[in-house]
């Protein structure tokens, strides 16, 4: 049975993903920022609640220690601000540690694992906001935290044996509270690729961006 972490995982995208590997016979822990939250939820689709603020490194490190030993990482945690990208230093180290130091920071505590063992999935959960073929449109800091998520994708999935594969994804415009009502994708729509892409076979690809489980431009 594969283990699997996936970060911001009480809600939306991440609660979906979650409960996509639960089915398929993963031993999910569902990361969260508030423990009961993500209790209640966990409870619900055969998984266990772990504590885990990705913006905070003391709380990866507590994370990491309690999870031990995981087989699938899935980087879903994020955040959308807004304004001037300029504007707000503040937005912009928050959407830098919660979306690239945060998933750094997991990847290097839990890859050597997957390394020595020989098996290994990452997923990111980027966004067309964070491509250069889309002009980094994002708001605020979120479309240039992409980008840099998404480079952290290529450089790693470069560093990393083939045995252990990195891979983004973009969900596209999907309805949860950072979506909004009026978006056009369903929650399993948009965790539908990095399902897929958690659970690749050997000869799966690795350093891509993917949406609808095909390939688009960084």
């Amino acid at each position: 049975m594969k283990r699997a972490l996936i970060t911001g995982a009480n809600r939306g995208i991440g609660l979906a993903i979650a409960r996509g590997l639960s089915d398929k016979g993963c031993d999910v822990l569902l990361g969260s920022r508030d423990l009961a939250a993500g209790e209640r939820v966990a409870s619900e689709i055969g998984a266990q609640a772990i504590e885990l603020d990705v913006s905070n490194p003391a709380s990866i490190q507590r994370a990491v220690k309690d999870a031990g030993p995981v087989d699938i990482l899935v980087n879903n945690a994020g955040i959308l601000g807004s304004g001037n990208l300029l504007s707000d230093p503040d937005d912009f180290e928050s959407s830098l540690a919660v979306m690239v130091r945060g998933p750094y920071l997991l990847m290097h505590y839990l890859t050597p694992n997957m390394v020595a063992q020989g098996f290994g999935r990452v997923v990111n959960v980027s966004s067309g906001w964070g491509a250069f073929s889309d002009g980094v449109e994002g708001p605020a800091a979120y479309g240039v935290a992409k980008a840099a998520l998404n480079a952290l994708t290529v450089a790693s999935a470069r560093t990393l044996p083939q045995t252990v594969k990195v891979n983004a994804m973009c969900p596209g415009w999907v309805r949860t509270r950072m979506g909004g009502a009026g978006a056009n994708r369903s929650v399993e729509e948009g965790a539908d690729t990095a399902i897929w892409l958690a659970t690749l076979d050997g000869d799966g690809p690795t350093g891509g961006f993917f949406r609808d489980r095909k390939p688009i431009d960084w």
